[in-house]
Order: C-alpha cells, then sequence, then structure tokens
C-alpha cells in the first residue's frame, strides 16, 4: 500500500513565488511559495521568459536577461516539469515576471487598468456591433464564442447580461471619456427600457422582464427565468442586476427617467422581496403573484441567499448613492450590510460564510448544486463591499467581518502554490482532510479573481495593513498573468489551477448567460481607483456628460467609490475643455453651469495625502540653491512621486539631495536622479548625501559619480 501514493511519474505544473536565492552559475534558484514552502527550481536552454503584458500589448521577451532579473524578493510564476528522480530540481520552462525589479508590478502603473479597459470596450463592441460606427442593440447576442463572433439568426437576449455590458461601457467612459463607450451604455439602456421593463403605474412600480426571444422579425418576451436554478421564478438577482448598467450610465447623464426605474424597482424589492417580519429579502417571487412563498417556487420557495441581499450593494445601490447622495439609499445599504454582520457568519462550523436560508434565517444546506459548500468569491465579495460600507458607516461589525474573511479565505480559498481563488468547495473539511474539496475541480473562475484584488486592494487602502497589499498583489498577478486572452481578445471565464484556460461549454465562451461586460469592466474601474487614489497615491480624471438641468440644483457628484472620509479631492475641472472653477473640492460636487444642453466634464480627482512608506520634500535656500530630502523606500510606486518633486529643481543653481533618511532605491529611482540632472545646467552644482553603501554604489553603477559630488 505504501507504494500506492508514490508519485514515479513525471508531471508539468506552475509555481508561483518570491526568489529567496540565485545560484548564477548553475542556473539555479529557491522560489518561496506565499506561504513560505521552497522549490528549487533549474533554468534549461529551453527556458523562456516575458514580462507581464496588459491586453493589446505585444509579447515583452526577458528570456535575454531572465538570469539578471532573477534577484532575492522577486515575484514570478514558473511553469514546468517535476521529475520524480530524488533531489532533482524542478525545470522551468517558462517564466512570467510580473516588474523589472522585486518592488514593481507593473499592474501598479497609473493607466494599466485604465488601457485594459479600452481593450475589453473595443472588444465588446466589435465582437457584438461590428464597429462603433454601428451600435445598435437589435444585433445583441447573449452568446459570444471564444474569438468574440455571434451564431444564429434566432437567439434569446437577456435582461442581466444586457446591463452587466452596459455597466461595463459607462465604467469604460468613466474614466476613458470616450464618445463611443457612452454612446453604446445610453443606446443600451434605452434599449432595456423599452423591450425589457415592465411598468406598473398603480402600484408605483417596475419590474423587468428574463428576456426576449427573437426570430427574424418575430419577438417573444420571457417573464420568469428559464435558468435552471431560477425556473419560472423571478429571482431577486436578474431584478438588480437589470439596474446596474443603467444606474451607472444615470451617473454620467443624470437622465430622470432612469432615477425613476431605479426608484420604482427598489419599490419592487421593498414591496414583493422583503422580508419585513424576518429581514432581508427573498431570493425569489412568483411570476403571476409576486409572492415569495408560493408553493409554484418549490425549492426556491421562502428561500434568502447571498444574492438576494448582498448583491444590492455592488450592483447598483453603491452607484445610486453616489450618484444622488439620498439617505434613502444610504439606508439602503447599511441595512444590507447589517444582515450580512447579524447572519451570514457560520465560524463554529466552517471558515466560510452561510449563503443559503430559510425563512426564518436557519441554514439550508441541501438547496441544489450547493449543498453545504461555499462559493470562494462570495467570501470575498463580503470583504470588498462591508469596507466601502466601512467608509460610509464605520460600524465594527463590518470592519471585523472583513479583517476575518481576509484572515481566513487565503487559508481556506486561495491557491498556495501558484496564487489566484478557487470557485466551489466543500464547506467543513471532513476526519483526515487538509483540503477543501472542490465541488467539481480545481478550476479558478474571473469573477472570482475580481473579488480578491478588489477586497483586498481596498481593505489596504481602508486599514493600511502589509498582508493586504500582498495579497492583491498576488491576486492581481495570477489574474493578469493567466486570464488575459492575448490571442482573440478580453478575458477567459475559467483557469485551471495551473493557469491554463479552461476552454469546454459555455466555460470556453465571452458571452454567455452567467458572462457578460460587468466583472472584467468592474474590475478595471475599481481596480485603478483603489491603486491609484489609494496605494500609489496618483490622480486620475473622470468624465461625465449630463444635461444640467436634469441635476437637482444643477449639481453633478463625481466620487468614484465609499473612500476613506478626507482621503481624495477635486484638483481641477474642465467643461467642454474649458478649464472650470465652480466646484467643492472636498465634498466631490461641482456645480454645472445655467444651459440646457448637454455638456462633458472632466474632473481630475487626486489622493490628499501621499505615500506612506515613502517622503520627498523640496526647499531652497537663499538664490535658487535647492535640497531634496528623502526618506523611506523609493521603490516603483514612488518614483512617480519623485519625479514630480524633482521637476521643481530644473532651474536651480545647486541641488543637494539628502538620503541620509533613504532605507533603499530601485534602478528606477536611481534613473530618475540622473534623468534630472539631466534637466540641470552643466554648471550647476550636484551634491549627494548621506547615503548609504548600498544605495551609493546603485548610484556609482549608472556612473552618476561622474556628474556629482558624495558626502
Amino acid at each position: 500500500m505504501t507504494n500506492q501514493h508514490k508519485i514515479n511519474f513525471t508531471f508539468s505544473d506552475l509555481i508561483a513565488g518570491y526568489v529567496k536565492s540565485f545560484d548564477f552559475d548553475k542556473s539555479l534558484f529557491v522560489l518561496q511559495t506565499t506561504d513560505a514552502r521552497e522549490y528549487n527550481v533549474k533554468l534549461t536552454p529551453t527556458t523562456f521568459a516575458e514580462l507581464v503584458r496588459n491586453l493589446g500589448e505585444p509579447f515583452i521577451d526577458c528570456t535575454g536577461g531572465m538570469k539578471e532579473m532573477i534577484v532575492p524578493g522577486m515575484f514570478l510564476y514558473t511553469y514546468g516539469t517535476f521529475f520524480p528522480e530524488e533531489n532533482k530540481a524542478f525545470e522551468a520552462k517558462h517564466i512570467v515576471f510580473l516588474g523589472k525589479s522585486p518592488t514593481e508590478f507593473r499592474f501598479e502603473k497609473q493607466d494599466w487598468w485604465i488601457k485594459q479597459i479600452e481593450q475589453l470596450g473595443d472588444f465588446y463592441i466589435n465582437a457584438q456591433f461590428g464597429s462603433k460606427d454601428n451600435i445598435d442593440y437589435k444585433n445583441y447576442r447573449t452568446e459570444l464564442t471564444l474569438e468574440g463572433t455571434i451564431v444564429s439568426r434566432k437567439f434569446r437576449q437577456e435582461t442581466d447580461t444586457i446591463s452587466r455590458l452596459v455597466y461595463g461601457f459607462a465604467s469604460a467612459y468613466n474614466i476613458t471619456g470616450k464618445e463611443e463607450y457612452l454612446e453604446a451604455a445610453e443606446k443600451g439602456t434605452e434599449y432595456l427600457r423599452k423591450h425589457f421593463r415592465a411598468s406598473d403605474t398603480t402600484e408605483d412600480l417596475c419590474y423587468w422582464y428574463h428576456g426576449i426571444d427573437v426570430d427574424g422579425d418575430k419577438v417573444r418576451k420571457i417573464l420568469a427565468s428559464e435558468f435552471g436554478d431560477d425556473y419560472d421564478a423571478i429571482p431577486a438577482y436578474e431584478q438588480i442586476y437589470a439596474l446596474a448598467g443603467p444606474v451607472q450610465t444615470y451617473r454620467l447623464t443624470g437622465d430622470k427617467r432612469i432615477y425613476e426605474d431605479a426608484r420604482r424597482t427598489i419599490n419592487l424589492f421593498e414591496r414583493h422581496f422583503l422580508d419585513k417580519e424576518k429581514g432581508g429579502y427573498f431570493s425569489h417571487i412568483d411570476p403571476v403573484t409576486f409572492d415569495p412563498r408560493a408553493e409554484s417556487l418549490t425549492r426556491d420557495r421562502a428561500r434568502k441567499n447571498w444574492n438576494s441581499v448582498g448583491d444590492h450593494t455592488p450592483a447598483y445601490l453603491i452607484n445610486l448613492y453616489l450618484a444622488t447622495g439620498e439617505k434613502q439609499f444610504a439606508d439602503m445599504l447599511v441595512y444590507t450590510a447589517d444582515i450580512i454582520a447579524q447572519y451570514f457568519p457560520d465560524y463554529e462550523n466552517s471558515a466560510f460564510v452561510q449563503e443559503k436560508f430559510h425563512e426564518d434565517w436557519t441554514k439550508d444546506q441541501s438547496w441544489g448544486w450547493q449543498g453545504n459548500r461555499a462559493v470562494v468569491g462570495h467570501n470575498l465579495k463580503i470583504a470588498w463591499n462591508l469596507t466601502r460600507l466601512y467608509n460610509l458607516e464605520d460600524k465594527d461589525s463590518y470592519k471585523e467581518l472583513a479583517h476575518k474573511i481576509a484572515e481566513l479565505m487565503p487559508e481556506h480559498g486561495m491557491d498556495k502554490q501558484r496564487t489566484g481563488w478557487y470557485d466551489v468547495v466543500d464547506r467543513q473539511l471532513e476526519d483526515g482532510q487538509q483540503f477543501h474539496r472542490f465541488a467539481w475541480h480545481d478550476r479558478k473562475a474571473w469573477w472570482q479573481q475580481e473579488q480578491g484584488i478588489l477586497a483586498y486592494l481596498i481593505m489596504n487602502g481602508t486599514y493600511s495593513t502589509d498582508t493586504s497589499l500582498k495579497y492583491a498583489r498576488e491576486s492581481s498577478s495570477f489574474y493578469n498573468a493567466w486570464f488575459l486572452d492575448h490571442d482573440s481578445g478580453a478575458i477567459y471565464f475559467n483557469t485551471l489551477a495551473n493557469g491554463v484556460p479552461y476552454l469546454l461549454g459555455t466555460e470556453r465562451e465571452k458571452g454567455s448567460h452567467s458572462m457578460s461586460g460587468y466583472h472584467s469592466f468592474e474590475l478595471c474601474y475599481l481596480a485603478s481607483v483603489y491603486s491609484n487614489l489609494l496605494i500609489t497615491k496618483q490622480g486620475m480624471d473622470f468624465y461625465f456628460k449630463p444635461n444640467p438641468n436634469d441635476l437637482k440644483g444643477r449639481i453633478l457628484r463625481v466620487a468614484p467609490d465609499l473612500l476613506p472620509k478626507g482621503s481624495i479631492k477635486i484638483e481641477s475641472v474642465t467643461i467642454d475643455g474649458e478649464a472650470y472653477s465652480n466646484f467643492d473640492s472636498e465634498g466631490l460636487t461641482v456645480t454645472l453651469p445655467d444651459t440646457n444642453e448637454r455638456v462633458k466634464v472632466c474632473v481630475r480627482i487626486v489622493p490628499t495625502t501621499g505615500l506612506s512608506h515613502f517622503s520627498a520634500v523640496t526647499s531652497f535656500e537663499g538664490d535658487r540653491s535647492a535640497v531634496i530630502t528623502i526618506s523611506g523606500d523609493l521603490d516603483s510606486r514612488a518614483v512617480h512621486h519623485f519625479r514630480k518633486e524633482l521637476t521643481k529643481v530644473y532651474s536651480s543653481k545647486s541641488l543637494t539631495i539628502d538620503l541620509s533618511g533613504l532605507n533603499s532605491l530601485t534602478s528606477e529611482g536611481a534613473r530618475a536622479i540622473v534623468f534630472a540632472r539631466q534637466k540641470m545646467s552643466m554648471d550647476e552644482q550636484v551634491v549627494v548625501k548621506g547615503a548609504n553603501t548600498d544605495i551609493r554604489a546603485l548610484l556609482e553603477l549608472d556612473e552618476f559619480s561622474e556628474e556629482v559630488t558624495f558626502e
């Protein structure tokens, strides 16, 4: 029996980790995983290496210089082969670097996620409509092939997938200002309102059809869902996501009709989904009676779940509150968060939250495919959204549950060998088990990677925890290294644990009942917001195009998300390209001019504080003698700020760079100093003082010692 479990065959796999040491002559390095296990990795004559690249970028070959890049602290992926011989190293065949130095992660560049959302926007416009000149939702298809092509004359258009794509286009416009994205968002919203919205004026509510079947010129409305989990019912999550795209569009345009649709749909939730006795929202209602307890609902009768309670917040409710500032929406956000904090934790029995419930909040652990299983991404989604809501209402219960999830998920839902987040797993370990069993296989879904990235990004930005930044970077690394389809465009639905795309059935598609332009766009939008405004401390431009007189008091609210109070401000505003000054910098509002014409508003939002790990302060003495005092760590995140500070001294007659408080310096930082020297006159004196041995050695490698005086 002992030989039964012995591995006596070769197999290929992926390892992610941090370089601990490297024997250059033997081409052998030690790679330490996120949980501190170590592997000996051997470079072979056929090993090739690349730098992680964004959508739309060409292959970036690093093979020739990979040995110089394998330095202690460098995070990388290596795909290769395990051999069963004793003491045999893992042989690397493919290496992906995330940056050119241990402190550089390319996805932390100011425009990384902005460029990615442009690629996504262009892909889905071309896939659905052919080109930006032919945006017509009559041609929209729920299903898209891997390559982004549409099939079939006869097809079904689903409400929530159109709405999710509209959300993507609206978000893309908000951070790029490209007009075709706004056109696609507005036309999609109009199409939804015309074909999928049912308005009940007697009850002052509206609801949304599941979809429509289209066969040439024939159209058939589909009221109740025909998706397996929700068959013959109206699920709450479909009504929730029907608002996602229109409400994000409303943030840009202030269209009063969208506000009314949202208000009336919330009336539907409050009157027919809300459990006024025991709290929370039911997951389904009967399509005729709107009764959540109808016998016709069978297994969905009188049930509540994560989606019916928690999905309001990210899908539309935060954005509706950001656009209006209205208390009723803030109150609903707090209400749903309180329900989650009260009923979802189940830590006496599992490392995961409970997701499905009966009417009285007793656990439902026998429903369908879920049973007593956990969706890893739902746990991460709770941590993400409770942190956002903590920035609205600083309740300890939100903070404590978010931290609990953030601490548990790396141990129970993360792939510690390769990074990234698993899909659906058993909530509990059986006797003798160390790993949660997978419901299907070790796949990783694109949307669950999004939840992990955003959860740890905003937790780092809100609570300033180093572990959060570590997990945010590892999550972002896996997503950008393995989910981007560089051949056909856009994002893969699933990969296996080792990063290889899983391309079977509907999971091969770029459009389906489960996938549209939502999570990938939302990730780009909010990762750029969190990374730039909270972590790397760089400004962003946001674009809007309202009719001022559609807005109450002509006030445009421009906050990009629920961020820590006082963490951002408006730096400048332009309207139709002209500078504009009537704005409240701290209040994040712009009072628009009194005109009945639509105006294009560009708002520059910047952080109110600098980096916590680095500072550079310039002072002047006498007749243009400058001193820059630098402290902390001048890494890739700090280079932008350092370069901005250096521009202040280009016209100085002398410059002293005080490095006595600088702990570490990257090659980028050294080049920034060299570049600044280039901008100054040859007659100007530059003195570098206080540099420690390592920093001085790095500067001397760039032969900078010929141009400066060291003290």
